[in-house]
């Protein structure tokens, strides 16, 4: 949505009109293009597998769990801005809105050119190593891993202006965004991993290029917009360019917890990796699950993600307000749209799960039982992950991100990898050992959510930062 003059400069309906549409109005275009944006990751697989090998899923799968440890953690200051931008927005205070989204890029950006790029590219091999990486899936996610920590910044401006946008009610900006970054990005990685004319076939390097420069052009292309202005975000004039200290702790008082969360899972998910690296089919079952869980699954989590971005901003605006049980109702709507979602997705994983793996080329018979196995048990595991995410995104959107970070550490690091560590020393660790263990982790984090949320302690959070003084004249 952007911006006329003489009309508000926020959508009102959202605190004010039909709740379901409300939620609905940003969650389809959230949905839309987090599904869009996984059917691309999709089309790298299977480019890469029928080019490279199931070794080369492999890679893809592996880097992207190492590279969503960092990327979550500095990402988790946009939960910060949201929380902020949403109360704003809710509360018709636009200055307060451009201070925040301006301060929340200046961190990232500098998290992530003087820590992630210089960090990530060393500690790589070592990265790669503390998974049990097979010798030959490191060699294919070496270079990967390398190119996408060193040009991560497109990927972070997207992200932070898809969250600012979607907090302030403008959810169809970003799903426009996010189909030109898809679009350009599959472009760019078939002719990449597979070659074309002069150009050679880089395989899984050539995925990593793609992403990377088709992030940074989106990126640039947001920027200018930002600095122009017109959408509902935009970023300030006349307060100067150095960073608010005031802004910026609030960023990390809201977004800090939140980061820790999204290192907690992803840490999780790292040594569930070191497990599945220490099974007898190692390689096997890291392109199995390379390709079921981060690629299949993710059309269910990242619906799931959309709408928990749906309930953070719509709850975050009512609560901003002043209507504290529309906020609440928001998170149960939410719910219930992805409890619809997931159960038809399941359904083509529970009964037609060979179909599905065939399409990434994988034909050995031994990925292919151990992924039948696993999208079998994510058929049932993805009905409990899109209610615990949706009522996390009611608590974060509300300004409540330290519970979704205790329940985090207790449904996706003690309970599943505890119950691997008792199998293994107990006797022998099986693949199918490993998926019910992330079962048994969704399980608890969707009931544990569900609880907290409905406590209702976060209607008590304050939210607001100092008004900021006009910059001086020079």
């Amino acid at each position: 949505m952007t911006a006329v003059p003489g009309r508000p400069r926020y959508d009102r309906s959202i605190v004010e009109g039909p709740l379901r549409s409300a939620v609905w109005k940003i969650a389809w275009p959230t949905v839309l293009t987090n599904i869009i944006g996984g059917l691309q990751g999709i089309v790298d697989h299977v480019l890469v597998g029928h080019l490279v090998g199931f070794t080369g899923n492999a890679a893809i799968g592996v880097s992207w769990q190492i590279i969503l440890v960092v990327i979550v953690f500095i990402s988790s200051l946009f939960t910060g801005m949201s929380v902020l931008v949403a109360r704003f927005a809710g509360a018709g205070q636009p200055d307060k809105v451009d201070r925040t989204v301006y301060q929340a890029f200046l961190t990232a950006i500098f998290l992530s050119v003087g820590v992630m790029a210089p960090v990530g590219y060393f500690a790589s091999p070592w990265l790669l190593d503390l998974v049990n990486a097979a010798p030959a899936v490191a060699a294919e996610a070496l270079p990967f891993l390398r190119i996408m920590f060193l040009f991560s910044g497109g990927m972070l401006v997207f992200f932070m202006l898809g969250g600012a946008l979607r907090s302030a009610g403008d959810a169809r900006t970003p799903m426009i965004l996010g189909i030109a970054l898809t679009v350009l990005n599959l472009v760019l990685n078939v002719i990449l991993i597979r070659g074309l004319g002069p150009i050679p076939a880089l395989g899984t390097v050539g995925s990593a290029i793609g992403t990377v420069v088709a992030s940074g052009l989106v990126a640039a292309y947001s920027l200018w917009k930002l600095w122009r202005g017109g959408w509902v975000v935009s970023f300030p004039r006349g307060r100067g360019f150095g960073p608010d200290w005031t802004i910026i702790r609030s960023l990390f008082q809201f977004g800090l917890p939140a980061g820790i969360q999204g290192i907690a899972m992803n840490v999780g998910g790292v040594f569930m990796l070191a497990f599945i690296g220490s099974l007898a089919q190692s390689a096997a079952a890291q392109a199995a699950f390379a390709v079921t869980y981060t690629q299949l699954f993710s059309l269910i989590t990242w619906t799931s993600i959309g709408l928990m971005g749906a309930a953070a901003a719509v709850a975050g605006q009512n609560l901003g307000a002043g209507h504290p049980d529309r906020a609440d109702a928001a998170v149960h709507v939410a719910a219930r749209f992805g409890l619809a979602g997931a159960a038809i997705i399941g359904f083509f994983f529970l009964f037609f799960p060979r179909p599905l793996l065939a399409i990434f080329g994988m034909n050995e018979s031994a990925v292919v039982e151990i992924g039948v196995q696993l999208l079998r048990v994510l058929s049932v595991s993805g009905l409990l992950i899109t209610v615990a995410l949706t009522y996390t995104g009611g608590l974060q959107g509300t300004g409540d991100t330290r519970s979704p970070l205790y329940i985090s550490i207790v449904s996706q690091i003690a309970v599943p990898l505890g119950i691997c560590f008792v199998i293994q020393r107990m006797g022998t660790l099986d693949p199918l050992d490993i998926w019910i263990a992330i079962l048994v982790g969704h399980a608890t984090r969707c009931a544990l959510s569900v609880i907290r949320f409905n406590q209702g302690k976060w209607r008590g959070i304050a939210v607001d930062i100092e008004p900021q003084r006009e910059a001086a004249p020079s």
